[in-house]
């Protein structure tokens, strides 16, 4: 018999189908023509800040996050995709692995997240919707949906522009 208790891991390579095919299932094909997905092209998930949730050897959750620079120069993360396999949501497990990924982000000296998303839900962990006009998504995005939390107390003040992939752009492979 298999332990049913969830735990939160570290994200690893291994995890990558089961990943995709979770996001598959919780978002569908439509996903990659979102603004958020487009900003994550060509780029890589901060590996020290992907985690996978799993309820006995089952993936059932899963959560990333990206550098972005928001303006000229202030760094920040984007959160997303975070998923939960939707036969199993309302245990609190996303609010789970959003706390997970906030502690480490500023555990690692990370200051500043954004994402697109519901602010009834995002607001238990401590999001807010951005002020409109301050920070502008490179695409279509619903204004009301920006959100942003601070890990540094007042650092979101003087923060504007357009939001932009940050440093980890993948290298082309050499053949």
């Amino acid at each position: 018999m298999s332990d049913q208790s969830f735990k939160i891991i570290p994200e690893e390579l291994s995890h990558a189908k089961v990943v995709e095919d979770l996001l598959d299932i919780a978002f569908g094909p439509g996903r990659f023509a979102k603004t958020a997905y487009r900003l994550r092209e060509g780029a890589d998930a901060l590996p020290e800040l992907s985690f996978a949730g799993f309820l006995g050897d089952e993936l059932v959750a899963t959560i990333r996050f990206w550098p972005v620079k928001i303006g000229v120069a202030t760094p920040a993360l984007m959160l997303g995709p975070l998923a939960v396999d939707p036969a199993r949501r309302g245990k609190g497990w996303g609010l789970d692995m959003i706390a997970t990924g906030l502690a480490r982000a500023e555990t690692l000296g990370h200051q500043l997240v954004v994402l697109v998303g519901d602010e009834t839900y995002y607001a238990r962990q401590g999001f807010q919707k951005v002020p409109p006009g301050q920070i502008i998504m490179p695409g279509p995005c619903d204004p009301q949906r920006l959100l942003y939390c601070e890990l540094v107390d007042g650092v979101f003040a003087d923060v504007q522009g357009v939001v932009s992939p940050g440093r980890s752009i993948r290298k082309k492979e050499v053949l």
